[in-house]
């Protein structure tokens, strides 16, 4: 006899009989592998972010490693709209009386009234030569060229030493308009300033002749048939009543580590130059930040709380103990064989507190600053520095072969493995899963196969004279 549906012969639920069987073998065994796989992502993601404050921590000592960031001075204007300064690492704090007496301008020249009616007049055949200090170019000139050709003339010229030209429409001062040539030099200063001459006769030779400087044909454009505009001018500043020329409004190496931009023309005014304690503090404050929050995570990721028993996912590991290890040693590490005027950070103001925090003394680091300003970034810079050591420690926990890396491949192996190990467990219970199946049919056919016969043998013991019928009682 067979049953088609488990169960149907016995009465019982042999497919959730089977299920709760399964259940109770495999449940508390994938429980114990997930709660592994977890707490093995959860040491990852821990090491992920151990690597990433490293790496953060490493990317703020760049700024550290530049002696002149350690270096700097201030240069006040006492008049930023009469001029503005800088300084470099070798300026001497001082100050200085600065009178702007004239600002440096582009020389521009202007055709005179009256020569040119149109941008279409024709100026004359002939050759024009531009000059400006130690540079010239020239430009031929054809009969039948206009005032417009010359200047694109000019303007396109490989060798132009400099200068643009330019059209102008103006009044005449009759009620109609006429055109003037504008020569404007590129840049600022007397030797920037524009000589024009002219070789009408095309033999090579200029300003020869009187029909070369008179005003007819190509001549009306020399010198002394230009209008001046604007004169060329050199800058002129006084710095303590000395006066300095310069070719523009800038002005360098006149104070030594200083630039000087004039603006306006304006005396009586005073250029302070000091050292910079305040960016040199506001650096050394961010280096204590970037550790402080390096030394947080730190503590975060080996934290242990006694009241609810919560612990850190790195608590007591080999590795973070290891990078707290190195790092703390090169922190407070004194080097006896120092060359620089400070050995370690203690010396400059820099302690520690009870979780391992560094702070700052500042009245110990203004004393400093007031006595070795220029020898303070020692400390941190060049291959002996800090910022150096610290690089080199870090460099070898957060490269790619590093030791972070080496501990998360480690556990990612691991989690392979509790994959493979869950794999065998469900083909394992699978097996087991068809073994019950298949026994407790076999069974459930036999119960079957025996009420069945049980009931038959019922009916014939019924059917024997004087066997009792509970049907036929009376």
């Amino acid at each position: 006899m067979s049953i088609s549906s488990p169960g149907i012969g016995s009465g019982v639920d042999i497919s959730s009989l089977v299920n709760q069987l399964i259940k109770a073998e495999g449940e508390p065994k994938l429980q114990r592998l997930a709660s592994k796989e977890a707490g093995f992502q959860a040491e990852i993601s821990a090491f992920g972010s151990l690597k990433s404050a490293l790496s953060s921590f490493n990317s703020s000592l760049s700024g550290l490693n530049d002696i002149s960031a350690f270096q700097l001075r201030t240069a006040t204007s006492s008049d930023q709209s009469i001029f503005s300064a800088s300084a470099d690492s070798t300026a001497v704090a001082n100050q200085y009386g600065v009178e702007v007496v004239q600002l440096a301008e582009a020389q521009k020249l202007i055709s005179k009234t009256g020569y040119f009616a149109s941008s279409t007049d024709t100026p004359g055949a002939g050759t024009l030569k531009f000059t400006q200090g130690d540079e010239s170019f020239s430009i031929n000139v054809a009969a039948e060229d206009t005032l417009v050709d010359v200047r694109d003339a000019i303007n396109s010229a490989a060798d132009n030493s400099g200068l643009k030209a330019a059209i102008i429409n103006v009044d005449d001062g009759a009620g109609g308009t006429e055109s003037k040539l504008v020569f404007t030099a590129a840049t600022t200063g007397l030797d920037s300033a524009i000589t024009v001459e002219v070789d009408e006769n095309a033999n090579g030779v200029f300003n020869e002749a009187t029909d070369e400087t008179d005003t007819t044909g190509l001549s009306r454009l020399i010198n002394a048939n230009l209008d001046v505009a604007v004169a060329a001018l050199d800058g002129q500043i006084r710095v303590d009543g000395q006066l300095v020329s310069s070719s523009n409004n800038t002005f360098t190496g006149v104070i030594d580590g200083i630039t000087i931009n004039a603006l306006e023309v304006g005396a009586d005014e005073s250029l302070t130059v000091d050292l910079d304690k305040n960016a040199v503090t506001a650096k050394i404050n961010t280096f204590i930040s970037s550790y402080n929050a390096l030394v947080s995570t730190f503590n975060s990721l080996a934290s242990f709380d006694a009241g609810t028993n919560a612990a850190g996912v790195l608590l007591g590991d080999s590795t973070l103990r290891t990078v707290q290890g190195s790092l703390r040693n090169t922190i407070y590490s004194v080097d006896p064989n120092v060359s620089t005027a400070f050995g370690s950070l203690a010396e400059i103001g820099i302690t520690t507190d009870k979780d391992g925090n560094l702070k700052l003394d500042k009245s110990k680091l203004d004393e400093v600053m007031a006595s070795n300003f220029d020898d303070l970034g020692q400390l941190f810079t060049g291959d002996t520095g800090l910022a150096t050591k610290l690089d080199n420690v870090i460099a070898n926990y957060v490269k790619s072969d590093g030791l972070i890396d080496s501990r998360t491949d480690g556990l990612k192996l691991r989690i392979d493995d509790i994959t493979n190990e869950r794999e065998r467990l469900e083909f394992r219970l699978t097996a087991v899963e068809a073994r019950l199946l298949k026994q407790f049919s076999a069974m459930d056919a036999l119960v079957s196969t025996l009420q069945s016969q049980s009931s038959f043998l019922t009916q014939q013991l019924t059917k024997l004279p004087g066997a009792f019928n509970r049907n036929n009682s009376n």
